[in-house]
């Protein structure tokens, strides 16, 4: 009736995924994705995913797979899937970054690169969605991925050991340029004949970018008081679908994929209380942000998005006007807090990412298997 699967779940950055090897897994990949949304409860019609390991948010519907890489100068493949809570979509248009920084760690812990000695350790792993390559540091003590320290990341309660994670040539990872319309500010129309000024920028994840004042926001709104707003909800959706349509990710609005691109509202610094009561000051941040993912506002903001940002307030013009083009560390405020996001690049004429550097903790949470109706490892498509 059944087959148990070997899985762990993790926590990375202000994300869970379950995690499985890649060989763990039917060779028939057409399978994968029954499977997977068997695993996470999904689609769930009340959104809660109880009958799965899904968590009912984006942030905690996500499966990761990994495996040895044969790209020469990689060490590891990451393939990430974004599970929808509540239709039945198994959408891999998109990287996680806040995952990332628990791919080192599961292959050590699962043998699939060979034992690390103590001290600092890093690898290179090249993401499948994009095809671009990262580099994740952690450090190793008695033979085991160091986890507990005094690090903090906002959103996450307590404090872990630091994960480093730098993106290596971020631009272009969905689409064909940092600017995949060949301009820093475009205009996208709406059904209604409304049309709104957006930034179209594509490093690590690409992302469609407005001024929170276009829809009569301030930029550090609470996340219940965005979602809350079904029309303004349903106009960003559409804006997003326009976006895809313009960055040439999609033919049209259709067939614009779920998971990306995001989209995001961005505003000037300004002093707001973050949702676990502290409050942040303008001088602490270069800019704000209230993400999109899935139809749903982050709880804090997608890793990507955040760096995203960070590139693209880096820019000589962008939708919004900041002055941060000289700057190696941008500060990212979201509705949790505020992260730095280290910038590598030249921005004079032809702009260039080299490289985007963050840092998160991570921690495995639990490591079993999952059992899986027989059915769904044999069904052909």
């Amino acid at each position: 009736m059944r087959t148990h699967i070997s899985a762990s779940i993790y926590r990375g950055g202000t994300s869970n995924a379950v995690f499985f090897k890649a060989s763990d897994l039917p060779e028939n990949r057409s399978l994968w994705a029954d499977i997977f949304l068997h695993i996470m409860g999904s689609p769930d019609i009340y959104g809660r995913q109880l009958d799965g390991l899904g968590g009912g948010l984006s942030s905690l519907s996500k499966v990761v797979v990994v495996s040895p890489s044969d790209r020469e100068g990689a060490d590891l493949d990451y393939m990430f899937f974004q599970i929808s809570v509540d239709r039945p979509i198994v959408d891999e248009g998109a990287m996680c970054g806040n995952m990332a920084a628990s791919v080192g760690p599961f292959a050590v812990e699962h043998d699939l690169i060979g034992a690390p000695a103590d001290g600092p350790v890093q690898f290179r792993v090249r993401n499948t969605n994009t095809n671009k390559l990262f580099e994740v540091e952690f450090d190793m003590s008695a033979g085991q991925v160091v986890e507990t320290g005094e690090f903090s990341i906002p959103g996450v309660s307590g404090t872990g050991a630091r994960i480093g994670l730098r993106f290596l040539d971020p631009a272009g990872s969905r689409s064909k340029a940092l600017l995949p319309t060949g301009q820093a500010i475009d205009r996208l129309s709406l059904a209604s004949g409304e049309t709104v000024e957006a930034s179209l920028v594509d490093a690590t994840n690409p992302v469609v970018f407005m001024r929170a004042d276009a829809f009569g926001l301030k930029g550090d709104e609470p996340v219940d008081a965005i979602e809350s707003d079904r029309d303004l909800m349903q106009k960003l959706e559409e804006l997003r679908r326009a976006g895809s349509v313009a960055m040439g990710l999609s033919d049209d609005l259709r067939t614009a994929k779920h998971a990306n691109p995001k989209i995001a509202l961005v505003a000037s610094p300004r002093e707001f209380v973050a949702s676990n009561g502290q409050t942040f000051e303008q001088s602490d941040m270069d800019a704000s942000i209230r993400m999109l993912s899935m139809e749903k506002v982050h709880r804090a903001v997608t890793l990507t998005g955040g760096m995203c940002l960070a590139a693209a307030l880096s820019l000589p013009e962008f939708v919004l006007s900041t002055d941060c083009s000289s700057k190696d560390v941008i500060r990212i405020a979201h509705p949790a807090g505020v992260f730095p996001v280290i910038v590598d690049g030249d921005f004079a004429g032809h702009p260039e990412v080299r490289s985007l550097t963050c840092y998160r903790t991570q921690r495995r949470l639990m490591e079993g298997s999952v059992p899986v109706p027989n059915h769904l490892l044999r069904r052909s498509h």
